[in-house]
């Protein structure tokens, strides 16, 4: 009898605490899947309400109709140097090629610099003051006009903001090829681990290069890179919250949160081959002011890689 009582309670102690495994189990469930909740509505609602912006220039239900059939995409990058009281200028202009069919992914630089028309404003000049005559909508048609292609997304990005985002992402990791010395920090080359403002100086650098605003760019695309392969990573998950607010404080485009998961759904294999690109020309001056002046044959060849043509 005694016997059977001392099993009973071993029993009743075992269930006890297989309730409070379960429960403890339950309890961190239930803590992840509010964290991932949490996540998952400030992302939605800062992209919707914040982030997301229309453009006249895109039609995005032709986009969605592209993105849903997996189907090649040229996004245009704008990295805009604004500040209050300015319309500001595009201090970096890329156009981003994403193609799922050979899983690649191309950046191509535009020259700031860049002589061509300026789609309705009726001249010829620098291509980043397309921003500060028409905003987004004379950027991207300037840029279409120019390589004769067509642009299923904008992102635009305050300049200013990149060293916040930088530094929410934890520091990012650069090849550097040449030596300087900025603001204390010395930029040896090699392998560098950069946080906000020391990017900031490396992305903006162009007095101590001798290749000027052509290594400048360089360094843009090797950042942007670099940003990508941070954010993509596992280590980034933790900071997700601060990242979305630095994200709605500096960018804005046409995408949103329905867009760019499907985009990161669908389009996630094109990193696995990434290769960047900057046009080149010749350095003249017209009328006085410096220009870059792009040949056709260079035209054509961008054209080309944009649209995988031979």
């Amino acid at each position: 009898m005694k016997l059977g009582k001392r099993l009973n309670a071993t029993k009743n102690k075992k269930k006890k605490w297989i309730k409070i495994i379960f429960s403890i189990i339950l309890v961190f469930i239930l803590a992840i899947g509010g964290y991932v909740y949490s996540i998952y509505h400030n992302a939605k609602q800062t992209v919707n309400d914040t982030i997301h912006e229309e453009v006249e220039t895109i039609d995005t239900s032709v986009t969605k109709k592209k993105v849903n059939d997996k189907k090649p995409l040229n996004i245009l990058l704008l990295g805009v140097d604004q500040r209050a009281n300015d319309s500001g200028r595009s201090d970096a202009l890329m156009v981003l090629s994403l193609n799922p069919t050979d899983d690649s992914m191309q950046l191509v630089s535009i020259p700031r610099d860049t002589r061509t028309e300026i789609v309705g404003h009726g001249t010829v000049d620098k291509i980043n003051h397309a921003y500060a005559f028409g905003g987004v909508d004379m950027s991207i048609n300037t840029v279409e006009n120019f390589l004769d292609i067509e642009l299923d997304y904008y992102v635009r990005m305050n300049m200013e903001g990149l060293s916040d985002l930088v530094d929410a992402l934890g520091g990012i990791t650069v090849q550097n090829d040449i030596d300087w010395k900025d603001n204390g920090f010395h930029y040896s080359i090699g392998e560098l681990n950069l946080n906000g403002p020391q990017t900031m100086g490396f992305v903006r650098m162009r007095k101590q290069d001798s290749s000027g605003d052509f290594g400048r760019t360089e360094r843009q695309r090797i950042v942007i890179k670099a940003i990508m392969d941070k954010g993509a990573s596992l280590n980034s998950i933790g900071k997700i919250h601060e990242l979305i607010d630095v994200l709605g404080r500096n960018v804005v485009t046409n995408m949103n949160f329905e867009d760019m998961t499907t985009l990161f759904n669908n389009y996630q294999g094109t990193r696995k081959n990434f290769t960047s690109y900057m046009m080149s020309g010749t350095g003249q001056k017209i009328g006085g002011i410096y220009y870059l002046v792009v040949s056709d044959d260079e035209v054509q060849k961008v054209h080309g890689m944009l649209t995988k043509e031979s």
